[in-house]
């Protein structure tokens, strides 16, 4: 088996493939590439058992085809030293021994037997869901709610993103328990009725890939696994088993009082001013008065303090309301619009965060975030 193939193009296809490599494989073969030749194809596919990613390149020159299992770490390494150049792969299928020719000079290393490298699971053709998409409403689907993803080992099924797929749009939520994101498209017309839980890591996988990809999806799952495939790349992900909770009973549907503000001036004073809050309880409180929106923090343990005030368009009762202020710019930064709508009701209730203004029509994006008890002695969250 041999083939030749640019040193910066194999890099950029395994840099993407390779983040999937665990750095504590239960299995010795994982920590490889596996390489499959097919005529003038080369596929590539990389695994940690729960998500195996697969990339294809076409090549020019072949010789022979077959597979070799590679040491994904030397060959990261040495690739990330060369030049763009052509490099040349001999490899003798009978000893594993993987020669790598550049212009100036050669390099041995050994590979591993190819069959030892685990099946990628198939998706059972009787419970299969399938739609298609632009690449770009799926990298926004997970962009916009991986934030808000949990890392809770007792409820496993709030460390990933839900995905709903209904008669005529398909929806993308995540949340911690704290925040919350429901994200709307309703471009796609899936016809159907179906959702499965994706696991925050190949999620964040895939959204590496779809930032470098403008094409349609196709998406493939059953109860079990979930497949994606773009032009060059395929990501097989298991599932998270569970039922997801009620995302839309906590979404609190009378909410009077309306902020609008611009998102960037808000969020610099957020910035600014929550280095004056309790370094545990990270509160800051939002005071509404009139057009007028005064954000403070303080830390009795320091005798410090620090608010800002700021203009604003607000519909409501005068009120005080404290949120963590992590968690409010975490928000406040995924929101693209240049002002932000606020709508409360409550100080004990979530608020919810809206764009001022869609971009598009065919997208509703709604971002929610609990709140914290306003105390000035005893700052604790509800």
């Amino acid at each position: 088996m041999k083939f030749v193939i640019s040193s910066t193009e194999l890099l950029k296809h395994l840099q993407l493939i390779g983040k999937v490599i665990s750095t504590k494989n239960t299995l010795p073969i994982l920590d490889n590439f596996l390489f499959n030749l097919k005529g003038n194809e080369l596929e590539i596919t990389a695994s940690d058992l729960e998500t195996t990613l697969v990339t294809t390149i076409n090549l020019e020159n072949v010789t022979d085809e077959g597979k070799i299992a590679v040491p994904a770490r030397i060959l990261m390494d040495i690739l990330k030293e060369f030049p763009e150049q052509p490099l040349t792969f001999d490899v003798n299928n009978d000893t594993m021994g993987i020669v790598i020719n550049s212009e100036n000079g050669k390099y041995n290393i050994n590979g591993q037997n190819p069959d030892d490298f685990p099946q990628i699971p198939e998706i059972k053709s009787e419970q299969e869901s399938k739609l298609q998409m632009p690449s770009e409403l799926l990298y926004n689907g997970i962009d916009k709610t991986i934030f808000a993803t949990a890392d809770d080992e007792l409820r496993p099924v709030m460390n990933g993103i839900f995905v709903e797929l209904r008669e005529d749009n398909i929806t993308f939520v995540a949340t911690d328990a704290h925040k919350l994101v429901r994200y709307v498209r309703t471009e796609v017309k899936p016809g159907q009725e179906a959702s499965f839980i994706f696991p925050k890591k190949p999620s964040s996988l895939l959204k590496n890939i779809l930032m470098k990809e403008d094409s349609e999806v196709d998406m493939r799952f059953d109860d079990k696994n979930v497949q994606v495939t773009l032009p060059n790349y395929k990501v097989i992900s298991r599932l998270t088993e569970g039922n997801y909770p009620n995302y839309n009973s906590v979404i609190p549907s009378d909410n009077p009082y309306k902020l609008t503000i611009d998102r960037l001036e808000l969020y610099n004073t957020i910035k600014r001013v929550s280095v004056f809050s309790n370094q545990a309880s990270n509160l800051i409180k939002l005071s509404l008065k009139g057009n007028q929106l005064t954000v403070s923090a303080q830390d009795i343990d320091f005798s410090i303090s620090g608010h800002e005030t700021l203009n604003c368009q607000y519909e409501g009762e005068d009120m005080d309301i404290g949120f963590k202020s992590p968690f409010l710019l975490e928000i406040l930064s995924n929101l693209n619009t240049s002002e932000v709508l606020v709508e409360l009701s409550d100080p004990s209730r979530a608020g919810l965060l809206y764009p001022a203004e869609k971009e598009s029509e065919e997208e509703d994006i709604l971002m929610l975030l609990m709140p914290m008890m306003v105390e000035s002695d005893n700052e604790s969250e509800e």
